[in-house]
């Protein structure tokens, strides 16, 4: 599906998608796990991502101090086999999790396109660029630029879902990559950027089921009334609340010790229990069965009560 079309006349530039080949016949289809995107929820993409565009915009104009201009061309699924194929090589592709999604999402940005950014930030004129992987020094500077175009996108997406975007390795090959399987459905957006002279489509390619996973739950909370919504949040309110003031049973308790049957027959008072419990090693303070700290035994008053203190070491344990 295609959201918007890049303007009439406009030179076909490095990196763009080719149209999808057709198949070669129907394919199965399972209607319990949709692998189409609605209408609703291609709108619902497609102004996230306008919003993403005029956002990324300004993040380039303000930090490259160029003339810049990103739009968005097209929203389309495709297998990641297709993805890949209709990609330069090579090309920068960084590894990208969008938390707590599933999956990982690859951006997309052609090598000269990353190279003319990196010279408008070291003050240079940009213009063509060649061909080459980025050095270590460059691939400090481009990772700076990009943790600030992935807050933009976390910005935007947040109308959508809340996410943490985290960029993870770089590579230059998409064969590389493998971020998912070949059969898999993603969603791929492809964005024109134009950065002083320079032109590409760069694109982003996200898991059509971490995709929809985000669109469902949004349609979830954008389903209810706000009467709903009022009663909802007071549910989970009181649900805190409750929670917050009952009462657990709290044990302090030593190692223990086995014992045959016999032994524990013949108890009189006076007998002593040695226990497996080190004498230089702290009580743990349970609920639940869950340790929850260690302390030491001593008294508050008239009463038995125990010091919380740091976790043994591991020497001390054995």
């Amino acid at each position: 599906m295609t959201s918007s079309s890049a303007p009439a006349g406009a030179p076909r530039t490095a990196g763009r998608l080719s149209r999808r080949s057709k198949g070669a016949g129907p394919q199965p289809y399972d209607f319990r796990r949709p692998t189409k995107l609605s209408r609703e929820h291609a709108r619902t993409l497609q102004m996230t991502y306008e919003t993403f565009a005029r956002q990324y915009t300004t993040l380039l104009t303000s930090s490259l101090r160029a003339i810049s201009q990103v739009s968005l061309v097209s929203i389309e699924q495709l297998s990641y086999d297709e993805y890949i194929a209709q990609i330069g090589n090579p090309t920068l592709l960084t590894m990208v999790t969008l938390s707590p999604l599933p999956g990982i999402t690859l951006l997309e940005i052609p090598v000269d396109m990353a190279l003319a950014c990196i010279d408008h930030l070291l003050g240079g004129p940009g213009g063509a660029q060649p061909q080459r992987e980025l050095s270590e020094i460059e691939t400090v500077l481009f990772r700076g630029l990009l943790d600030r175009i992935l807050g933009e996108f976390r910005y935007s997406f947040d109308t959508v879902k809340k996410i943490e975007p985290k960029a993870g390795a770089i590579e230059y090959n998409p064969q590389f990559a493998q971020a998912a399987a070949p059969s898999d459905p993603m969603v791929v957006v492809s964005l024109e950027m134009k950065v002083g002279s320079q032109e590409c489509i760069a694109t982003m390619c996200l898991p059509f089921a971490a995709v929809m996973q985000a669109l469902q739950k949004a349609d979830e909370a954008t389903a209810l009334t706000p009467a709903e919504r009022m009663a909802k949040d007071l549910a989970l309110r009181n649900l805190t609340g409750g929670l917050l003031g009952a009462k657990l049973p709290v044990v302090v308790r030593f190692g223990t010790t086995q014992m045959y049957p016999e032994q524990i027959v013949a108890l009189e008072p006076g007998d002593v229990v040695s226990l497996g419990h080190p004498v230089n090693r702290p009580l743990t303070v349970s609920t639940n069965g869950i340790t929850l700290a260690h302390a030491v035994p001593g008294n508050h008053g008239a009463r038995l009560a125990c010091l919380v203190v740091d976790p043994p070491r591991e020497d001390a344990r054995r």
